[in-house]
């Protein structure tokens, strides 16, 4: 399964070339995911994310077109973890079933979660804003497009699965995951398992056979 891409056209900006540029630049990000768990997405300013990284504003527009560009990056960043995280995990499957894909999938998710809490705040809890918003969406849609290409190659799914129906288990499962992480970072379990349950129920209606008993790797 190759990694996940969130969008065919990213913001365009400076890309730090040396060392000590690209430290700044994780500085910066580093300051502004603080800020991000401590006082939510909305109040997020340049100035602020400058301020807590010790940088002057103008350091901060070398690199970031605003306080948006920031966000998403930070976003990307975590984001990138999380393909790592599901690739990882997948791989040590030893038997690749519809079951085991989503749940692995799904858990993978969490992992990182768990990890990241300006994640959460930005991608599940910061959907108000516009530029997140379609973050996600795109990000969706990439997901759906990358595991309905993973189950076909497989053979898990049906001849009947299509990607729409793949993405509508995406945005579900992605819809499961705000409410589960609403108020609670660490997530609440009990919407987490009926979360992976929902989503299995309905993709192993359009499972193969083999998808749903199982092929061994």
């Amino acid at each position: 399964m190759p990694p996940v891409r969130t969008s065919d056209s990213p913001p365009k900006r400076r890309v730090p070339r040396q060392e000590r540029s690209r430290r700044r630049v994780e500085g910066l990000l580093d300051a502004a995911a603080r800020l991000v768990v401590e006082q939510g997405v909305e109040s997020l300013s340049t100035r602020d994310i400058a301020q807590a990284a010790g940088a002057p504003v103008a350091s901060l527009y070398q690199y970031f077109a605003d306080k948006e560009d920031v966000l998403l990056a930070l976003a990307q960043r975590d984001m990138d973890e999380m393909d790592a995280q599901v690739l990882e995990d997948l791989g040590k499957l030893e038997v690749l079933s519809v079951s085991s894909v989503v749940r692995t999938t799904m858990l993978a998710f969490v992992t990182v979660y768990h990890r990241r809490r300006a994640f959460v705040e930005i991608y599940l809890r910061g959907r108000t804003n516009a530029a997140v918003h379609q973050f996600g969406r795109e990000h969706n849609a990439r997901v759906a497009e990358t595991l309905f290409a993973f189950a076909r190659d497989a053979g898990l799914a049906g001849p009947d699965l299509t990607q729409q129906m793949t993405l509508m288990a995406v945005e579900v499962g992605d819809r499961v995951f705000q409410l589960a992480f609403e108020h609670d970072f660490e997530g609440d379990p009990v919407l987490i398992e009926e979360g992976i349950t929902m989503v299995t129920a309905y993709l192993e209606r359009h499972a193969t056979a083999a998808g749903l008993a199982g092929i061994p790797r």
